[in-house]
């Protein structure tokens, strides 16, 4: 069909597949694939778009692609990957799909070199250019900016943020000395002690960063800083079954020295419980060469022998802390613990290791210190014993608090390696952990995924919010872009009292807190909320399986996810029991007591503590710490810092699961981009203008090229010599009220050409000037004109005024003797009267002089009433009486002289009638004496006669026929214009009356409307991105596909699967269904083709019109799927193409415009039959019409006529005829992509003057031209 064009189809794993359309459905396409085409993809048509001819062909920056949908972003993006091109641009946006290989010469320094000082566009997508022009925008605006790196797990953000520092202080902090080199070599070490290997990522980042670069008053580096978030705390003890603990515990084991290892005790060949026996050697690790990098990054940032033997012996003291073990204690009656005689080596040497007695740090681990509340001596201090569970737990924690206490300290290290006196600027580079969705979702899992949703909030408003608001206040006239707006979702978790961090606080202070009660809470406080549910509605069986207070589900902007809250409140909570806490303070280690400040500032407590001598701030209940709380103020601290610079952002995208080279699944990368909003922002910035500079910029950046008398203008006027000078499009850029906007690409090419040779330049020099005279020619000649406008204006006015002066004089005149004039008007039609009164009178014989009398004294009566009139002041009762009067005598004299002249008639009728009789009698008898003489020659002529009238009256009934058809049809036309004016008159009467009634309801009902519409769009788009994450999910954990509930929305499902699930409809679709089901015939299933074959050999009336009606219904909708994906020009406008033209402008516009009339009535037939003499009148339904049309072509317009035949409702034959070209004779059922798909009514025609024509006339054109006879009407009856 349509040619066999190309589409995109959805497909489950590679996103999209091409094919070609083989049937138009009721809300689908049909398509076949080109790789299958056995095998056939039904999806609806949102979820179809075209797809150019080369398919080949990959551009550099997305928005330059001829179609705009997420199927081309897809391919260009797959095109580029298997050509070994990571990086594409949407606009002014970085998306890097990571290539799971090492590419050295694209990160080489001469690379570095190139891309120095160039603007974005200029070289192909680089991260570099990203780096570059964050400098450049920090140079042009001084202003500090960010850069934010995003992305799932796995998909390349740390290592991009490791070419951005390196660039930055490659290029532009050769002056900083080492400094630089350290902010570089700073990672290395964050790395070893942060990172980890994940089942989604080798080196995964357990914790999120955000690395300022600083620059000083030269724009050169002059130091840096790292700020960190949310370390993953459970790790340290505990990893999936394919996961490792942080890379510092292996890179130490496998690459330290002998003597560091006896020392720390490290070369038992026991394994450790913190980490996975299976993970200690790690064919994909290089640990020992890992552990020669870290020590190298120690030495460069400056630690000295002492504090890398500090990091590492706290390291290893985690070790041996997780190898201590507990047992019941029986000697105790109170169920306490005790620590395991197996343990006891590695109890003594954690004590070694962190400076404390082993006796102390056993007491701490299997029993904490409180102080009694209730009976007996309030505050008395007592020993609780610890169960095995507990002290394991107790010793967790510390193990945790030394770890996350030992990060902080590495990340303050770093930090004073390049410190700075001074900055005037900086860029930040965010890394932090991307959206993750596991199989164990925790706490950890909670607090990333509530950053993600910060960031992408953050994201809609830079990108698409500000951009849109921004082209709003600079009046661009840009059309506007709907997105999804997670505000919801980041109230839920962070809305004061009701958020859930708050709620969890709330639980954690509770003398009985519990997981399962704060669920249950949650629940309940957000019961109606879309955003949350519980987890028996997840699309996994493996979540349906848990109770609702064991967890719950947020809808993310991403997709859903299911979190397990076992654990939420411990982790939730960062303090220790007073037990450990005065352990610390006990530690003969000053490094110990470095990383616990706080409770070294308590003071120095006795040796041996006893709870006589415990301090009473350290025995009360566990205070709280709330990490969520915090976390949450440190992103709010970091989404200020974001939102007060200037942002550049990189979309890392993750192409396989498997972290495999040269593997590109397209569904997986569809439903990253799909997250990240790049569809939305791909036809924003397409539509939009990405670059833009001040005048003001523009002007001191590019004045010393100009000569001194362009460069005197006004930054304004500067620019527009400026692009007039370089003969840039006006498609290309944009003036606002303060800045110029710039398509994408176009602001590099601009600034190529200003920094071109000057012999060029001084060409273009003489073209501005040149331009300038005439600008300012036009500005005086327009001045005059408005001048002369204004002087015209004065003129009319003050004639005006004279004018009006005098229609009020008038007025007034009028108004006080209106009486008078209209009583001598009345009088002179009065006496007006009098002449026919005396001709009257002059036809009578009798009484005439009488008669005569009588009219002069009637007239001498109404001129003295006239006279009296005009000199006396008379009332206009008065005046009304007198005429009155006179009217009363005139009509009576006048009934008098009708009745006299009635009976003079009816004598002179009498004595004509006897004249007559006499004349007739003598006329006979002449006529009898003629007739006898004429009968021969009658009898001769009557031959002749009988021919002659034969053939006149054979013409005469043919243009009787003619003139009566034209005036049937001329009537007709005009009945139907009358109706369709009273119906649109009535329309008009009802709408008038009910619009200031509606218009307050329809003012609130407009904005409910629109919000129930917004939610519901959310919710099927929220709908599909929980069954792709879902599905993602499940592949990633090697589960069956079945085990994934089916999508409500997917629509790219083959019909054995759409027959085996009921998906979930609109009202809308519902209400059409039940309609259909109403019908006597079901079509919503019968096939395109199926539709236009009954149409050409079905004889059933109305089992024919059912198809007619549904084939063209679908021929609509499928011309309107075409119109919104038209193909675009070089320009950014839609090219409109020859084909798109099926119908005059004028039918289709009376179609898209108007709204339709009601169906025409069918004629009536006539009670009386028609004369023998005259054809009967045709009754069919075949009309037949003409109108101009005029077809666009590229390079003109060409004229001609439109000829067209309808049966019924629809168009079956059509006919165009174009001056120097083959006449065009389409027909339905064969014809019919290409023919006007409009019913009768919807065109207009049988309301256009003149446009009806004789059957005749279309047949004599249509079988001139080559045309068949038409069979349809025959086999129809």
């Amino acid at each position: 069909m349509d040619g066999g064009q190309r589409v995109w189809a959805p497909h489950p794993v590679e996103g999209y597949q091409l094919g070609v359309i083989v049937d138009v459905g009721v809300d689908t396409l049909t398509v076949e694939p080109l790789d299958s085409p056995k095998q056939v993809v039904v999806a609806s048509y949102d979820n179809v778009f075209p797809a150019v001819d080369e398919g080949t062909r990959d551009v550099d920056d997305n928005c330059s692609l001829m179609y705009l949908n997420e199927a081309t972003l897809l391919h260009n993006l797959r095109l580029r990957y298997e050509r070994s091109q990571i990086y594409t641009y949407v606009a002014n946006i970085l998306l890097a799909v990571n290539p799971y290989q090492v590419l050295p010469s694209l990160y080489s320094s001469e690379m570095v070199r190139k891309y120095t000082s160039k603007s974005l566009g200029v070289l192909p997508p680089h991260i570099f250019a990203i780096a570059d022009k964050a400098y450049r925008d920090m140079r042009s605006t001084k202003g500090s900016q960010s850069i934010i790196v995003s992305g799932e797990s796995g998909a390349g953000k740390t290592e991009s943020t490791k070419y951005i520092l390196r660039y930055l202080t490659e290029s532009y902090g050769s002056s900083a000395g080492v400094i630089e080199q350290r902010i570089v070599e700073a990672n290395p070490l964050l790395e070893s002690f942060g990172n980890a290997k994940t089942m989604r990522n080798n080196n995964s980042s357990r914790f999120g960063k955000f690395v300022e670069v600083h620059f000083g008053s030269k724009y050169e580096v002059v130091g840096g800083m790292v700020s960190h978030y949310l370390l993953e705390k459970s790790r340290i003890c505990s990893q999936s079954s394919e996961e490792r603990n942080y890379h510092v515990f292996y890179r130490m084991l496998a690459g330290a020295p002998p003597d560091m290892k006896n020392s720390l005790g490290l070369n038992e060949s026991g394994s450790f419980q913190y980490l996975n026996p299976a993970s200690i050697s790690d064919p994909s690790m290089d640990d020992v060469e890992e552990y020669k990098h870290l020590e190298q990054s120690m030495d460069k940032i400056g630690l000295t022998a002492q504090e890398k033997s500090d990091l590492f012996r706290v390291v290893a003291a985690v070790l041996h802390l997780g190898n201590i073990s507990f047992a019941e204690n029986t000697r105790d009656k109170k169920g306490g613990s005790v620590v395991t005689p197996g343990s006891q080596v590695p109890l003594a040497g954690t004590a070694s290791l962190l400076g404390l007695e082993p006796s102390e740090l056993q007491r701490s681990l299997t029993s904490r210190v409180m102080t009694t509340t209730k009976k007996g001596t309030v505050g008395t201090i007592i020993n609780v014993p610890l169960k095995t569970d507990q002290a394991a737990n107790a010793r967790d924690a510390l193990a945790k608090a030394l770890y996350v206490r030992l990060f902080d300290h590495v990340v303050a290290r770093v930090n004073s390696c390049f410190p700075f006196k001074q900055s005037s600027y900086y860029i930040g580079v965010l890394d932090i952990a991307g959206f993750e969705y596991l199989q164990s979702n925790s706490f950890e899992q909670f607090c990333i995924n509530y950053c993600n949703e910060k960031l992408q909030q953050f994201f809609n408003a830079r990108v698409l919010k500000e951009e849109q608001d921004l082209y709003q206040r600079e009046s661009l006239g840009v059309k506007e872009v709907q997105y999804v707006d997670n505000q919801d979702c980041i109230d839920l978790v962070e809305a004061r009292v009701t958020g859930i961090i708050d709620l969890l606080d709330e639980e954690c202070k509770l003398p009985k807190c519990s997981n399962q009660h704060f669920t249950e809470m949650l629940h309940q406080t957000h019961q109606k909320h879309f955003r949350l549910t519980v987890p028996r509605k997840s699309k996994l069986t493996y979540y349906r399986n848990l109770r609702d207070d064991e967890g719950f589900i947020i809808r993310h902007f991403a997709g859903a996810v299911c979190y397990q809250t076992v654990g939420f409140l411990e982790k939730n909570n960062d303090a220790l029991h007073a037990s450990l806490e005065q352990l610390v303070t006990i530690s003969k280690d000053p490094f110990i007591k470095k990383l616990f400040p706080e409770a070294a500032d308590m003071g120095a407590p006795s040796p041996s503590p006893s709870p006589s001598t415990v301090s009473p701030v350290n025995t009360k209940r566990l205070a709280l710490v709330s990490v969520g709380r915090n976390f949450r103020t440190q992103l709010n601290d970091l989404m200020k810092k974001l939102q007060s610079t200037g942002s550049c952002f990189i979309r890392c995208l993750k192409p396989n699961q498997k972290m495999e080279s040269h593997q590109f699944f397209g569904g997986q990368i569809l439903s990253q981009l799909q997250c990240a909003g790049m569809v939305t922002v791909l036809e924003l910035m397409q539509g939009g203008y990405p670059s833009r500079a001040q005048f003001s910029d523009l002007y001191s950046m590019y004045q010393a090229f100009l000569p001194a008398k362009l460069a005197r203008l006004d930054p304004r006027t500067f620019c527009q010599t400026l692009f007039r000078a370089v003969g840039m499009s006006p498609n290309d850029f944009r003036f606002g009220m303060s800045k110029v906007f710039f398509r994408p690409g176009k602001f590099a090419e601009f600034d190529q050409i200003m920094k071109s040779d000057p012999d060029n330049l001084a060409s273009l020099v003489a073209k501005v000037q040149k331009w300038l005279v005439r600008k300012r020619w036009r500005k005086v000649i327009y001045g005059t004109i408005c001048v002369q406008k204004l002087v015209r204006k004065i003129r009319y006015r003050a004639e005006n005024a004279v004018r009006v002066q005098k229609f009020v004089r008038m007025c007034l005149v009028l108004r006080k003797h209106r009486p008078r004039y209209r009583g001598i008007a009345n009088l002179n039609k009065l006496q007006c009267r009098v002449p026919v009164l005396s001709h009257v009178v002059s036809s009578l014989k009798r009484d005439k002089e009488k008669l005569v009398a009588r009219v002069g004294e009637l007239e001498q009566s109404i001129q003295q009433q006239i006279n009296a009139i005009k000199t006396s002041v008379l009332s206009q009762k008065g005046i009304e009486e007198a005429h009155e009067r006179l009217v009363l005598t005139t009509e009576e004299f006048l009934k008098e002289l009708k009745s006299r002249q009635e009976q003079q008639r009816i004598e002179e009728e009498e004595m004509e009638k006897l004249k007559k009789i006499r004349e007739e009698q003598d006329r006979e008898r002449k006529r009898r004496e003629a007739e006898a003489a004429k009968l021969r020659k009658l009898q001769e002529e009557m031959e002749r006669e009988r021919r002659k009238r034969e053939e006149e009256e054979r013409r005469r009934k043919q243009e009787a026929e003619e003139r009566r058809l034209l005036a049937e049809m001329e009537e007709r036309r005009k009945r139907e214009e009358e109706a369709e004016r009273k119906r649109l008159e009535e329309e008009e009467r009802q709408r008038m009356k009910q619009i200031e009634a509606d218009r307050l309801i329809a003012e609130k009902l407009e904005g409910e409307e629109r919000e129930r519409e917004a939610q519901r769009l959310a919710m099927l788009e929220q709908e599909r991105r929980d069954y792709e994450l879902a599905v993602r999910l499940a592949e990633a954990e090697m589960q069956p596909r079945a085990s994934v509930l089916p999508d409500a929305s997917a629509q790219a499902a083959p019909k054995s699967q759409i027959a085996a699930h009921s998906l979930q409809r609109s009202a809308d679709y519902n209400t059409r269904q039940q309609e259909d089901a109403r019908k006597k015939y079901q079509l919503n299933k019968w096939k395109f083709a199926e539709l236009r074959d009954t149409i050409n050999t079905s004889c059933d009336i109305d089992l024919l019109e059912a198809c007619r009606v549904e084939f063209h219904r679908r021929l609509r909708v499928y011309h309107a799927w075409k119109m919104r994906n038209k193909r675009r020009t070089p320009g950014g406008g839609d090219e409109r193409r020859a084909d798109d033209q099926r119908a005059p402008d004028e039918v289709m516009n009376v179609a898209n415009q108007a709204k339709p009339p009601p169906p025409t009535p069918p004629m009536r037939k006539s009670s009386l039959p028609p004369p023998e003499d005259q054809p009967r009148v045709q009754t069919s339904t075949q009309r037949y019409f003409r109108v101009p049309f005029v077809r666009h072509d590229r390079f003109d317009r060409q004229k001609g006529w439109w000829f067209a035949h309808f049966d019924g409702q629809w168009v079956v034959r059509q006919l165009e005829l174009h001056e120097g070209k083959e006449p065009l004779l389409l027909v339905a059922g064969r014809d019919d992509m290409e023919m006007c798909e409009l019913s009768l009514e919807e065109t207009g025609l049988t309301r256009k003057r003149g446009a009806e024509i004789l059957e005749h006339v279309f047949e004599e054109t249509w079988k001139m031209h080559g045309g068949k006879p038409y069979t349809g009407g025959a086999r129809r009856k």
